[in-house]
């Protein structure tokens, strides 16, 4: 099918149902200390305006107001939103969530001091204009953050896989170019500058086997069940088997029938706006 056949608006309502099937909630768990560690590096002052865009379930968005941050989360996906409104509620936090796409932030220009994003915004279709509208919303000066899992990463060879068995629309970009030193710098350089990026070692690790992890991932992680639910029997077996091949193979865990623990990586990515 020629990318022709798929319109921008039928790419955006795939991704929404996507994100909103399985529990993304239960994955983002397993990433909470990562977000706890990204946002204590940014070192953002008390007052500071942020906008964590394609924010989940809050995985950055709260502990930034924990630390004193007017923080802001935007996402896609209703039901995502939904958990972390009640995850700042249950801290007693004052933070908003909105519904909204990266490609079209609804705020105003120069609207913060900071715009954050951590495994969310690299995966919108159109990476140049989440570009434009990170900086767009950014006062001058101002900072942008990203984590995103690289191509070489763990993350990023499960998404290789999903990609052979799955493939998404033509004509969309690898998310994983996100984590590419020389695409962020070709992507952000026109608006921003001081642009750095930093390798971050991180791992997965799940109480379960590797059969159990993609079980898991299989479950709870929408792109991966929507990627499941495109194919027939024998595909669906055929996904099963590469994923179950390449979570066993990373997996360092010294008691691999009960334990899986797999290296991974993420590019984080500093930038300020001209």
């Amino acid at each position: 099918m020629s990318s022709a056949a798929f319109s921008m608006e039928q790419i955006k309502t795939s991704m929404r149902t996507a994100w909103m099937a399985g529990d993304f909630g239960v994955v983002a768990k397993t990433n909470a200390g990562i977000g706890e560690e990204f946002v204590d590096r940014l070192n953002l002052p008390a007052g500071a305006h942020v906008l964590d865009v394609a924010c989940g379930t809050g995985n950055l968005t709260i502990p930034l107001a924990r630390r004193g941050a007017v923080a802001t989360g935007v996402d896609i996906a209703a039901n995502l939103l939904q958990q972390a409104r009640e995850r700042a509620n249950n801290e007693g936090l004052d933070v908003s969530f909105d519904e909204g796409d990266a490609e079209q932030l609804p705020y105003g220009d120069a609207s913060f001091d900071a715009v954050v994003t951590m495994f969310g915004a690299m995966f919108a279709p159109r990476p140049e204009v989440v570009a434009a509208e990170f900086a767009r919303v950014l006062k001058p000066g101002g900072m942008l953050a990203m984590a995103n899992w690289t191509p070489d990463g763990f993350s990023g060879r499960m998404f290789k896989v999903g990609s052979q068995h799955a493939p998404p629309p033509p004509g969309i970009p690898p998310p994983v170019l996100w984590g590419d030193d020389a695409t962020v710098r070709q992507r952000l350089g026109d608006a921003f500058t001081n642009i750095e990026t930093y390798s971050v070692p991180t791992e997965f690790n799940l109480p379960t086997n590797p059969e159990g992890a993609v079980a898991f991932f299989r479950r709870y992680f929408g792109p991966t069940q929507v990627a499941f639910n495109r194919l027939d029997e024998a595909g669906q077996q055929a996904f099963t088997s590469d994923l179950i091949a390449l979570w066993s193979e990373a997996n360092i865990a010294p008691d691999p029938a009960d334990h899986t623990v797999v290296p991974n990586e993420f590019l984080e990515v500093r930038a300020v706006r001209v």
